[in-house]
């Protein structure tokens, strides 16, 4: 099967996530006919190429988001345009895992790099983060690199932003609208708002590869009727970080500037950030000619700790969740042969030492 053909078949088959089983069963048994010995658990499909003391994870997703509104094409009938295969997935991240699944193939069918093992791993529910990669660590045994198969134009990332959420609360005190100037009533909108202007202006320091982080109120709600003086007004507050942001200290800072209450929703998405002088960045930079880029976009890396890792693959992160995604032939190939300059790149390094 040629590239073009695995990339179809993949994005034709529905993989919204929480529904991989399909996908999974179609790679494995791919896999499988191609001399791997597969291991699967849930959604998850993963097996060893090589053996040695080096450890790489070459790792993507097979689950999609659902599909938006404002599609021209079937999202699930994929089809080559022009050169251009349109449908949910081709972009985020299909064209990845079609690519790190043709550089399995050519491993098994030419030879594994020497002294080292390669672990792919195919994973589900990256959209939601669910049932996927961080809960399969244990299960794929020591790892000394990771690269994660995410649209970014084959530039390496070498920095990526986490996910802080707050939930913040204004309290205030009710009472009826219409003796509002005569009553000892306070408003919990109003509160809320000022909080907000606050928050607009907040600022943390810049990052090289990423820039500066804002703070984003992304949802709020208050109040009971029409006629009444809100005594709650809750908003959410979405941080993207950079590695130079420790969260429980972000929400310290934010909870020291607002008259709201402040409690963490969410901070298990981390920033993450690999050194220039890790193989795995040197053989990346190596293998695309680019040089290191920082990814705006959270991914299957916030759950490798301290693992050196790469994001990178083919497309572009503007396609991903919109109407008319695609991904072109010559991204296609290109990251499929990326991918395997890519593995043998970093065994070299590391033999280098």
């Amino acid at each position: 099967m040629k590239a073009a053909e695995l990339l179809q078949a993949l994005v034709a088959i529905p993989s919204v996530s929480g529904d991989e089983g399909r996908i999974a069963d179609t790679v494995s048994a791919w896999a499988e006919g191609w001399g791997a010995r597969v291991q699967r658990k849930g959604h998850n499909v993963w097996f060893s190429v090589g053996s040695g003391p080096r450890r790489l994870l070459v790792n993507s997703h097979l689950d999609t988001v659902k599909p938006c509104a404002g599609w021209t094409y079937q999202p699930h009938a994929p089809d080559w345009r022009e050169d251009r295969l349109y449908g949910l997935g081709s972009n985020d991240a299909k064209g990845c895992v079609a690519g790190m699944l043709l550089t399995a193939r050519a491993l098994l069918t030419e030879g594994a790099p020497t002294g080292g093992e390669v672990v792919f791993a195919f994973t589900a529910e990256e959209e939601t983060g669910g049932q996927g990669l961080g809960t399969l660590l244990s299960e794929l045994g020591p790892l000394d690199a990771a690269v994660v198969g995410e649209p970014t134009g084959l530039k390496p990332c070498t920095a990526q932003r986490g996910m802080l959420l707050l939930r913040c609360t204004a309290h205030g005190k009710s009472g009826h609208v219409a003796h509002v100037h005569s009553t000892p009533a306070v408003n919990a909108i109003h509160m809320a708002a000022v909080d907000i202007s606050v928050l607009s202006e907040l600022r943390f320091p810049s990052h090289p590869l990423l820039g500066e982080a804002r703070a984003q109120v992304t949802q709020i709600n208050g109040g009971l009727a029409r006629n009444q003086v809100p005594d709650k007004c809750e908003f959410f507050v979405d941080l993207r970080t950079t590695p130079a942001m420790e969260h429980a200290e972000v929400a310290k800072q934010v909870a020291g500037v607002l008259k709201s209450e402040v409690q963490v929703h969410s901070a298990r998405y981390l920033p993450k950030a690999t050194g220039a002088n890790q193989p795995i960045v040197r053989a990346a930079v190596a293998a695309s000619g680019a040089e290191p880029v920082g990814s705006s976009t959270t991914s299957d890396w916030a759950f490798l700790g301290e693992l050196p890792a790469v994001k990178v693959g083919p497309g572009d992160t503007l396609r991903s969740h919109q109407a008319d995604e695609y991904l072109t032939r010559a991204e296609l190939e290109a990251g499929a042969a990326f991918y395997t300059r890519l593995v043998r790149a970093y065994f070299e390094e590391v033999a280098r030492g």
